[in-house]
């Protein structure tokens, strides 16, 4: 499979040696391939001489599986067995762990404590919706105000959505700025027998009513959490609205990852939409596991014949043959044992004739069940079994290419690049390496499945 001329091929190492890119974001439907695209540009970019850090928000591990470390965490580790005078770096998202440390970092030691220990903020931190995007966007902030590396490529988390990325910081800044959050505040505001009675006048019926849907120490723990973290939310807001405008950037660039399947790339298409109406700078589209073949001149109409031709010859002479051997050799009336039998020269001579009595037949050997040895294949077989499985892989390459031709036609603005699919799983660095050099234009135009 190559790429059509009117889509502008996606040139990622002038992306890659460019000391402008500072960010490169990976983003895709989940099981499309963007964790070993952010390791495998993370690699290329090392060594061809930056200082790369790759963080990955992927529960799976596989990251830290290729590149030779035994885990991940909130910390960048440095990779061994770069080849070049770069440096690889790479972390895994620890999203509870990112939320503490903006605790820490923005209240003093007692309201600290107060809000880690809080129920609450126990259950936010670990899995409140968009709590995951929301620090992935906080940890690419801090990354980035460190100034420590070249160039940061970001592997987006896993969604149903490839848009939760983008949405999920304004819907936390918007829940923790939101009209709940501050009427649940006003009390503690106003503070002394104030507080205390509007809490009990103005607030009696909904407190009452959030009690008994949510739990009344449920609700005390809410309170209790938004008093203690009064001063910080500002923050939040400023926060996320400051790494929007990072990846709005100059030096940000979107990696749109996508499967030749339909559904990935019409979430392609859509999250490429988005981008622009976000005005946010896309570089293109990674087309992950592109399947190929080294006889694409030969299609799978004629190849299904010529199938076809060979089965039904295999077939006709065997039957045909066999039958005829048996009819002939057995005469009439005579028992299968018996048209089997080797035939004695003596045994055909007439009884009156011959001398003494007439030799008996020599017993048959014992012969196995015919299941028991099977025949093995002919070539006939073999190459009718070869031409049936190029016939499917060239269904996949039409199939491939009708999705990704409707995708280039409703966005010819967008490069592309196509990595042809590996024979496994990408395990250690010189896969990693493999898969950079396909993004990089080459060994595009054939791929084992």
């Amino acid at each position: 499979m190559t790429l059509d001329p009117a889509a502008a091929p996606l040139e990622v190492d002038p992306l890659l040696d460019d000391p402008e890119t500072r960010i490169i974001v990976c983003c895709g439907s989940g099981g499309v391939g963007k964790t070993t695209t952010a390791a495998a540009l993370g690699v290329r970019a090392a060594e061809r001489g930056r200082k790369v850090v790759v963080l990955t928000i992927d529960p799976a591990r596989r990251l830290a599986q290729s590149m030779g470390i035994d885990s991940l965490d909130n910390t960048p580790r440095q990779v061994k067995g770069i080849e070049g005078a770069g440096e690889l770096h790479a972390m895994m998202l620890d999203m509870k762990r990112t939320f503490d440390e903006i605790v820490e970092a923005h209240a003093d030691q007692d309201r600290a404590r107060a809000i880690l220990e809080n129920p609450f903020y126990q259950s936010l931190s670990a899995g409140f919706a968009g709590t995951q995007e929301y620090m992935a966007m906080e940890k690419l902030g801090q990354l980035r105000a460190r100034d420590e590396w070249d160039l940061i490529v970001v592997d987006t988390p896993p969604s149903r959505s490839a848009l939760d990325f983008l949405d999920a910081p304004k819907r936390l800044g918007s829940f923790l700025d939101g009209k709940f959050i501050r009427l649940l505040m006003a009390p503690a505001k106003m503070g002394g027998r104030a507080g205390m009675k509007f809490l009990n006048v103005g607030m009696s019926m909904m407190t009452g009513t959030l009690g008994k849907l949510l739990g009344g120490q449920f609700l005390r723990d809410v309170q209790t959490f938004v008093a203690a973290m009064d001063t910080m939310f500002g923050g939040f807001r400023t926060r996320a609205d400051a790494t929007y405008r990072l990846l709005q950037a100059p030096g940000t660039a979107f990696l749109v990852v996508a499967a030749p399947e339909r559904d990935a790339l019409r979430e392609a298409a859509y999250f490429v939409e988005r981008l622009a109406a976000e005005g946010m700078p896309l570089a293109g589209l990674v087309l992950n596991r592109v399947h190929g073949s080294g006889a694409a001149r030969l299609s799978a109409e004629r190849a299904r014949a010529a199938a076809e031709n060979l089965e039904e010859g295999r077939i006709v002479d065997q039957a045909g043959g066999k039958n005829g051997v048996r009819e002939a050799a057995a005469p009439a009336g005579s028992s299968p044992e018996a048209a089997l039998a080797p035939q004695d020269p003596h045994a055909l001579q007439d009884p009156q004739t011959s001398q003494g009595p007439a030799p008996q037949a020599p017993e048959l050997p014992h012969q196995a069940p015919e299941s028991a040895t099977p025949e093995p294949p002919s070539v006939n077989q073999l190459t009718a079994g070869l031409l049936r499985l190029h016939a499917e892989r060239m269904q996949v390459l039409k199939r491939e290419q009708r999705t990704r031709d409707r995708f280039t036609a409703l966005h010819p603005e967008v490069p592309v690049a196509e990595v042809a699919a590996l024979p496994g799983d990408v395990h250690d660095l010189a896969g990693l390496r493999t898969i950079g050099e396909r993004l990089a234009g080459g060994s595009t135009a054939t791929g084992a499945a």
